[in-house]
């Protein structure tokens, strides 16, 4: 079959691999029917994520239909469609039990699709734990509505869930981006007052504005973030601030704009170290959320995909072959002809 696979130094390849095979009874192998690039591949292929086998399959955004099942998998089916979670997690470990299944004790636990494993840019890919990784998709959703569940509409949901957003609360999320863009779509979920999106690139603003994903966008190249927030808040400052950018001022803009007493939720990987200064924030009583998704509520994604009520195919700006993977990776790392998400079809 193709695969993209991590060479190291800063290297993918579209290579020829083996189909894989069950290897424990808990496995599933399932024939892909669509994946994605998501910017987490950038990180391993420039060496910001240390756990990154190099020769490993990557991959971790991924739909198909389970064509074997493991003996000790159940409520799953050959010939089911299902969505492939981000995480693989036990479901019975300490953390799994708490819901923390990023944390999951297993040697498969975690992020492992992808960057520890063989991931799903490919034609088939082996599901560890697979009745915890897989979840059925509704008749009624199609692939590409279902694309994200497991991975960035999973981390928007989770970053919402745990902001403990209120009906009247003003909500910032500073960026723009598919993950930024599922955090802002949950968020309207528990119907805030208003939702506030920030970045750098005009053209993912104005997506926001035309989709009606946010109330009010900010480009902070343009104007200040921090005196445009304390207008809108009548000088208070955000009562939820979601960090999704992940850039190299943002998480001191996140605790800036924060009102005293606010959340501020921490959902982007970073290149480098942030620094918390303490004796600036003094008196705020801040609190933070911060670390990878638990992706345990992709059965609840699903349903509200299913109602209507989530939609994230407006991410979807680019669709390849994956035979043509390297182009759609030269496309998506260079940020040309307003790339958002692409997504490639075996």
């Amino acid at each position: 079959m193709d695969a993209v696979i991590y060479k190291g130094n800063g290297t993918f390849a579209l290579e020829k691999r083996k189909i894989p095979t069950i290897q424990q009874p808990t496995d599933a192998i399932v024939k892909v029917t669509l994946t994605s690039i998501c910017t987490s591949d950038l990180h391993i292929k420039h060496g910001h994520v240390p756990k990154a086998v190099p020769g490993i399959v990557v991959g971790h955004e991924i739909v198909g239909e389970i064509v074997q099942l493991g003996n000790c998998v159940s409520g799953l089916s050959v010939g089911d469609r299902v969505a492939v979670n981000v995480e693989t997690f036990c479901g019975e470990c300490f953390f799994c039990q708490r819901g923390f299944v990023n944390n999951c004790t297993n040697e498969n636990g975690g992020w492992a699709l992808g960057c520890r494993i063989d991931g799903g840019q490919a034609q088939y890919v082996r599901v560890p734990l697979a009745q915890n990784g897989l979840t059925k998709i509704p008749d009624s959703v199609t692939d590409e509505q279902a694309i994200f569940t497991g991975d960035i509409l999973s981390t928007g949901y989770w970053g919402a869930k745990i902001s403990e957003i209120k009906p009247d609360d003003i909500i910032v999320v500073i960026g723009a981006g598919p993950t930024g863009i599922c955090a802002m779509k949950c968020a309207a979920l528990y119907h805030p007052a208003h939702i506030i999106a920030v970045d750098i690139d005009q053209r993912r603003l104005d997506l926001i504005k035309n989709e009606h994903i946010a109330d009010v966008t900010i480009n902070s190249q343009s104007q200040s973030v921090k005196q445009a927030i304390l207008e809108i808040t009548d000088g208070r400052g955000a009562d939820v601030v979601i960090e999704a950018a992940g850039g190299k001022n943002t998480f001191q803009m996140a605790w800036e704009i924060a009102r005293p007493n606010a959340i501020v939720t921490v959902i982007a990987l970073y290149d480098e170290d942030q620094v918390l200064p303490l004796p600036q924030m003094y008196g705020k009583n801040l609190t933070f959320k911060t670390g990878g998704v638990d992706a345990c509520n992709c059965r609840e994604i699903l349903d509200l995909i299913a109602d209507g009520r989530l939609d994230t195919t407006c991410l979807i700006t680019h669709r390849f072959d994956l035979k043509d993977a390297m182009a759609a990776y030269d496309l998506f790392e260079s940020h040309r002809d307003g790339v958002m998400k692409v997504v490639l079809k075996p």
